[in-house]
């Protein structure tokens, strides 16, 4: 009987569908072509990665709250863009290290968050249509203060803070980055947070039935606002280290990706219209997605083809995760 409940509970897991289907996509991608789980390329892979993912692990706070954000991509090269702006050319004409620069960026990126967050609670727009407006108001603010131009990232090289947010050490084979280390803080702290405090349970009770929170003494306002803020300083965050990374801030970095951090979470398992959520489930979705872009260049499928990989798996995921919660609904 004690083996029957545990293997329920278990099957009822949103992270399980999404676990099973990782190792499988790993397998066949490893057994078409056994490069893929080379040092190289787990580096390779990695580095990426955790730039999309540090944005995905605050997404599914916010998905959880029942909000979303499309401007997170735009709010990415953005934040990069003003940050190379602000310590190359000065503010004011005043000179700015680049730690000043960083605190900038991030500070405007928490407003951009805020202003979000007001429109959404304060002005009842829905996060749709607020999130579509400022991701146009954003990515064209980066567009206009750099005509367009790819910004200097390279006078900053050897630097104390670039080092501690993207310097790279050697694992025995593997060539990892510090940004690997701030993706496993972050989703060790969200985890907790969302699952073992009394703002992860006032996030989770806001998504499920507002109305509910808000006469148990939820601050539903206040819990949404908050989570506009970390999602799009999170953003911010990773498109300093993708800019410090690759040595360019480009004001059309980010592009689309609001669309594949939203399926990363969903993959996992979070619930699309808030009330459930899962950060174990979300680093699952992010490698899933990730992933499948590295394996199916190395076996040699056309890249152009990642999006149609994308919408199965999204699709597939849903029904999965549609029909473990009817399961769960009709066992209790």
């Amino acid at each position: 009987m004690n083996d029957d409940s545990l293997l329920q509970r278990l099957i009822s897991k949103p992270e399980l569908g999404p676990l099973i289907l990782l190792i499988a996509e790993i397998f066949v991608f490893w057994s078409i072509n056994p490069t893929f789980l080379s040092p190289g390329n787990i580096s390779n892979t990695l580095a990426f990665t955790v730039e999309l993912g540090l944005i995905a692990l605050a997404m599914t706070m916010l998905m959880t709250s029942g909000e979303f954000d499309l401007s997170v991509g735009s709010v990415f090269g953005f934040s990069a863009v003003l940050m190379w702006t602000i310590f190359n050319e000065g503010l004011f004409g005043i000179p700015i290290p680049l730690e000043g620069a960083f605190v900038a960026a991030l500070a405007v990126a928490a407003l951009i968050g805020l202003v979000s967050g007001v429109f959404v609670t304060a002005l009842k727009i829905p996060s749709f249509l607020v999130t579509l407006g400022m991701l146009l108001v954003v990515r064209g603010t980066a567009l206009f203060i750099t005509s367009g131009f790819p910004q200097r990232t390279w006078n900053a090289e050897g630097h104390w803070l670039a080092e501690v947010l993207v310097g790279d050490f050697f694992v025995g084979p593997f060539r990892l980055y510090m940004s690997l280390f701030w993706f496993i803080v972050a989703a060790i702290v969200l985890h907790y947070v969302l699952t073992q405090t009394k703002a992860g349970n006032w996030i989770q009770a806001s998504g499920g039935n507002p109305s509910a929170a808000l006469a148990r003494g939820v601050n539903v306002r206040r819990t949404k606002m908050s989570l506009f803020v970390l999602t799009a300083m999170m953003a911010a965050f990773a498109g300093i280290i993708s800019s410090i990374r690759t040595s360019a801030a480009n004001p059309n970095s980010g592009t689309t990706y609001e669309l594949e951090v939203i399926a990363m979470v969903v993959i996992g398992g979070t619930a699309l219209m808030g009330g459930r959520g899962t950060i174990i489930g979300t680093v699952i979705g992010v490698f899933i997605l990730r992933i499948m872009r590295n394996g199916i260049v190395l076996i040699g499928v056309p890249g152009l083809a990642y999006n149609i990989f994308i919408g199965a798996i999204i699709l597939g995921m849903m029904a999965l995760h549609s029909g473990l919660d009817r399961r769960r609904h009709a066992g209790g």
